[in-house]
């Protein structure tokens, strides 16, 4: 009995060719939802739920540490010393220097902003 030795190889291209075609409608299907996301559409419960201080957990400790001392970005200790809520609130919404834009929901910049205008 001889095998044919192109089996083994014929079955990997159409298990290869499967899955090309599976993830390109699955990436499809999540283009809409990331999309949506970006617009502000669909929040997750995460999110709209998340307090300053988790906020900053998440976006902020890399770039100014976890005790607020700064880092890469500027020490957030006494920062309402130096800028007024709706200065913190535009640095928030906006970004300055190298901190990007976007990084505090705009509904929440708010809250964010008086929370770090109280940092000791």
């Amino acid at each position: 009995m001889n095998r044919n030795p192109l089996i083994p190889f014929a079955l990997i291209m159409v298990m290869g060719i499967g899955l090309i075609f599976f993830l390109s409608v699955k990436g499809l299907g999540d283009m809409k939802e990331v999309a949506k996301e970006k617009e502000g559409g669909a929040k997750t419960e995460e999110t709209a739920a998340a307090g300053p201080e988790d906020i900053y957990k998440k976006s902020c400790v890399a770039c100014h540490g976890a005790n607020y001392e700064g880092g890469v970005g500027p020490a957030l200790k006494g920062v309402g010393d130096r800028l007024s809520v709706d200065q913190i609130k535009d640095v928030l919404v906006n970004g300055r220097g190298s901190m990007p834009a976007g990084l505090v929901p705009a509904d929440q910049a708010e809250e964010m902003a008086k929370w770090l205008a109280e940092l000791k």
